[in-house]
């Protein structure tokens, strides 16, 4: 048969027992360094971050280097993997620089033409846990923007950078390309903001007369900028999947145990439709977020469009859940001591985060070109 006329590879939606071990011990770690009460009192302090969480997430486990090939200090594993990763992060709303930095960071200096010299050398760095690196864009930034933001001088403010406070190495996307500066060099200024979601914390970062070293032109650099987006915006549909399935488990469980009129209050039908609803949603979500991982680790053409799809369905799913989530543990629900909180906080910020899904629904139809109506 013509290679042209062979039917293409189903998608591997399944998870595999290396994906289900790499669970186990990601899902460990989390249980013990990053339980609800220590990522409450850990915003509570204003330092959300656990630096010895990510050594052990990033260079013991290895979780950072995933991406990265093995003759550059990663592991050589794939977008699976990461978004395995990336569920359980999502599940336990560890704050950890994960997705800015092992997954878009990352996945735009594989995707640079060289990766020798100080490319390599950062690529190294991160893939070992001893660096962390932030794309200097608005989180809200999604891939159809690329081209706006390969505009302008390395001197510049730009808002709304997740990640930024964690962050050892800041890319720059310039009119002359893309840059990486130093967040503790001269002239660069990391102010922080009070973000929504208090797990993933936001800066304004502000650079001055920095100097910076030039990894690619603008040509390149616009296209592996553009791939990173595409790739967070991909595998943040895994980290929503994660929080989406933890706030079904903790709902049902909850209504199981709590009792009204001397009978579990998840045994009265108008709650079973909604607990049910939402389960078929959560399934939904996972087939979604599979595909869009399997498709950015097989290298289909059809990525754009998985990705599009999985952000577009993903987003408001997460949102749902962790609303669900507040509304049916009815007042410890909303009260700050329990962490459905935070879950609602995640899944509203994660919804504008690479686009909403207003713009990736626009792509699905582009993609897919329908009529218009």
């Amino acid at each position: 048969m013509n290679a042209q006329n062979e039917p293409a590879q189903a998608p591997g939606l399944l998870y595999s027992e290396t994906e289900e071990d790499l669970r186990s011990a990601v899902r460990s770690l989390l249980a013990d360094r990053a339980d609800a009460p220590t990522v409450i009192a850990g915003i509570e302090s204003g330092t959300p971050y656990d630096p010895r969480l990510w050594d052990s997430l990033a260079a013991g486990i290895g979780a950072a280097g995933l991406l990265v090939p093995e003759k550059l200090g990663g592991q050589g594993a794939t977008h699976r993997e990461a978004a395995v990763v990336l569920e359980e992060l999502g599940r336990s709303v560890a704050p950890a620089p994960y997705l800015t930095s092992a997954v878009v960071a990352t996945e735009i200096l594989l995707a640079l033409d060289t990766q020798d010299g100080p490319v390599g050398a950062l690529l190294g760095d991160l893939a070992a846990g001893r660096k962390v690196a932030a794309l200097a864009l608005p989180f809200s930034t999604p891939s159809a923007d690329t081209a706006a933001a390969m505009t302008g001088p390395l001197d510049r403010t730009v808002t709304g950078v997740a990640d930024a406070a964690a962050a050892d190495v800041l890319l720059v996307p310039t009119t002359e390309g893309l840059y990486a500066v130093g967040t503790g060099a001269d002239g660069v200024a990391v102010e922080p903001l009070v973000p929504l979601d208090l797990t993933r914390p936001l800066a304004a970062v502000t650079l001055t007369g920095a100097a910076g070293t030039l990894l690619a032109a603008a040509g390149p650099a616009a296209e592996a900028v553009a791939k990173g987006l595409l790739t967070g915006a991909g595998l943040l549909a895994s980290e929503q999947l994660g929080l989406a399935e933890w706030c079904l488990t903790e709902t049902v469980r909850h209504t199981r145990e709590r009792h009204q009129f001397n009978r579990p209050v998840g045994s009265f039908q108008s709650l079973k439709h909604r607990m049910a609803q939402l389960w078929l949603e959560v399934v939904s979500a996972r087939a979604a977020a599979r595909n869009a991982a399997d498709a950015l680790a097989t290298g289909s053409p059809d990525a754009p469009l998985a990705v599009a799809v999985a952000q577009a369905y993903c987003s408001r799913v997460a949102v749902h859940a962790a609303e669900e989530c507040v509304q049916l543990h009815g007042g410890i629900g909303m009260t700050w001591e329990h962490p459905a909180h935070l879950y609602l906080k995640r899944a509203k910020a994660d919804s504008i985060a690479y686009g909403t899904a207003g713009r990736h629904h626009e792509a699905v139809a582009e993609l897919v070109e329908l009529p218009a109506p």
